[in-house]
């Protein structure tokens, strides 16, 4: 089966008989995959396409009104590869804006149906349409009227003893704890991007870094120098890569710049993305630019001595 990727109801035109689970699935961390797990094992027992509905922007921001700032675990489009690796072929990114929102749990599940024939319905601690009144009793209801089951699979997911949650990996992002966030994720935190002109001061003292445009919506780590690993196509280089507002040049906006180790080329206009292993330090002004060049270079050592690119 071709995978696909729409993002409204309305471009979905084969009506196959399908399994679809429902979910915001941000960041598509353990929890995420141990659902879907079950349900593509169980669609294609059942000779059904295993399909994800999501939604965008994520409702809770909806329902706040808020608009702008950072707040995803990844961008839409890695979210939608992350499915697919697992095994779904079909994602659907649902604009979720006032109508859906307002729209009651049989129209929507008729919507859907019109767009797939609905044989499985799955998913978490959710509640479908207007006042969340598609609970899993009301679901079920439905699904007897029309010809599908209803499967609730609540996240039991545990990592270091804490169940696993977008919630708690926005917690780990905001404080820095790599560790944590990559142990809920079951994978390094990415951010990708286009490398951009920056003002390239490390380029005058020795440690030339890229400048990734991140999406402006994602959550990005605490500000702080992180070891990680730079993807250029099918290259990969260790990397220090400092993320915040460069205090010792009186930086303001917050940058992701990445020093890749052992290279030596031009990435301008190229995407990288950067996968974060590991937490070297908090954001620090130095004293001058000497200073600053010292602390880059412990940086770079200390990078070099992770071996990440052995691991």
């Amino acid at each position: 089966m071709a995978q696909r990727h729409v993002y409204d109801l309305a471009d979905i035109h084969d009506h196959m008989p399908t399994a679809v689970a429902i979910g915001v699935f941000d960041g598509v961390h353990r929890g995420h995959q141990a659902l879907l797990a079950d349900m593509v094992a169980a669609a294609r027992a059942a000779n059904l396409r295993p399909a994800v509905l999501t939604f965008f922007p994520h409702p809770k921001l909806v329902i706040q009104g808020r608009t702008e700032g950072r707040y995803y675990l990844s961008r839409l489009s890695e979210r939608a590869q992350l499915l697919v690796d697992l095994g779904v072929d079909l994602v659907i990114t649902q604009l979720f804006d006032e109508q859906v929102r307002m729209t009651r749990a049989r129209e929507f599940i008729g919507r859907l149906q019109a767009a797939v024939h609905l044989r499985q319905l799955w998913g978490g601690n959710f509640s479908l349409g207007h006042r969340r009144e598609g609970d899993y009793d009301y679901l079920s209801r439905l699904g007897q009227e029309q010809g599908f089951t209803v499967h609730l699979k609540q996240n039991l997911v545990m990592a270091n003893g804490e169940r696993v949650s977008s919630s708690r990996i926005r917690r780990g992002l905001a404080s820095g704890d790599i560790d944590d966030v990559n142990a809920c994720l079951g994978r390094a935190f990415r951010v990708s991007g286009e490398v951009v002109q920056g003002a390239q001061r490390g380029r005058t003292i020795g440690f030339p870094t890229a400048n990734v445009a991140a999406w402006e919506q994602q959550l990005l780590p605490a500000n702080g120098v992180y070891a990680t690993i730079v993807r250029v196509g099918e290259q990969r280089y260790a990397a220090a890569t400092n993320v915040g507002v460069r205090p010792t040049v009186a930086g303001n906006d917050v940058t992701v710049e990445a020093h890749c180790l052992d290279f030596d080329g031009d990435l301008y206009g190229k995407t990288i993305e950067v996968d974060f292993v590991s937490h070297i330090r908090g954001e620090k002004k130095f004293a001058g630019m000497d200073a600053l060049k010292a602390g880059i270079a412990a940086d770079v050592e200390q990078v070099r001595r992770l071996a990440l690119l052995t691991k």
